[in-house]
């Protein structure tokens, strides 16, 4: 009589509970962005200068520019007990921005690396116009009070150079984690970076004052951003630490 067959053996119970669970992938550390505008140039307060070539720092502006990298040199300095440092100096391509970032660079031992990201926004017609005159356009009120809906005529709209700010900005973030960079830029980019990280909205940005070569400090983490300094001319960068 034949035998009767054996039934298929069962999959092991280790096979069965084998866990398929994959390893947890840790966030980002925080990357600590010293925004700093540049320096005065010998038209600034008078003219809206925005990409036009050939403008360079005035006297005070370089006196400024120094005071600033000393400033982040003694910040580096306090990193560097741990090991990390200023990581990297970023900015504009416009000439006064480069000269802001260079005596920065050389504070912290780093070189000046370009990014158009950073760069001014695009005034279009209104480049090289006297502030004077263009604040008595009827448009200069839609500048300040709902920049969000305004187009500078054959220039950038204010929402898109937010958004060419931020998101320059969050490609060095993930470039950088865990470290501290520089970003030298302008005024309006500045202000809209830190408009971006407080969660406001476009229209309260003209509310953000960003003086010459003031820093301004995010600390970007997993959770989202926190601002630790805005507008800072003077006071000692070692305590910037979230409350």
């Amino acid at each position: 009589m034949p035998s009767a067959s054996k039934p298929a053996k069962k999959a092991s119970a280790s096979r069965r509970t084998k866990s398929t669970r994959t390893k947890r992938r840790e966030p980002p550390a925080p990357t600590l962005v010293l925004f700093v505008r540049h320096g005065q140039t010998g038209t600034t307060g008078k003219v809206l200068p925005g990409r036009a070539r050939g403008l360079h720092l005035a006297d005070a502006g370089r006196l400024e520019a120094d005071r600033a990298a000393e400033r982040i040199r003694t910040l580096a300095e306090s990193r560097d007990e741990s090991g990390s440092g200023i990581a990297a100096v970023y900015a504009s391509p416009m000439e006064r921005a480069q000269e802001t970032a260079q005596p920065i660079a050389r504070a912290v031992g780093r070189r000046v690396r370009t990014d158009a990201g950073l760069n001014e926004c695009d005034f279009g017609e209104w480049t090289g116009k006297r502030l004077a005159n263009l604040r008595r356009r009827p448009e200069w009120r839609t500048v300040q009070q709902y920049p969000s809906g305004f187009r500078f005529p054959k220039g950038e709209s204010f929402a898109e150079m937010q958004t060419r700010m931020t998101g320059a900005v969050a490609a060095l973030v993930q470039r950088h984690p865990g470290e501290a960079i520089v970003a030298v830029s302008h005024a309006d980019t500045v202000k809209a970076a830190l408009n971006d990280a407080l969660g406001s909205h476009l229209d309260q940005f003209q509310r953000i004052v960003v003086s010459p070569c003031s820093i301004s400090a995010v600390l970007y983490t997993a959770g989202g951003p926190i601002v630790l300094a805005a507008n800072s001319t003077g006071d000692d960068l070692t305590t910037l630490v979230p409350s």
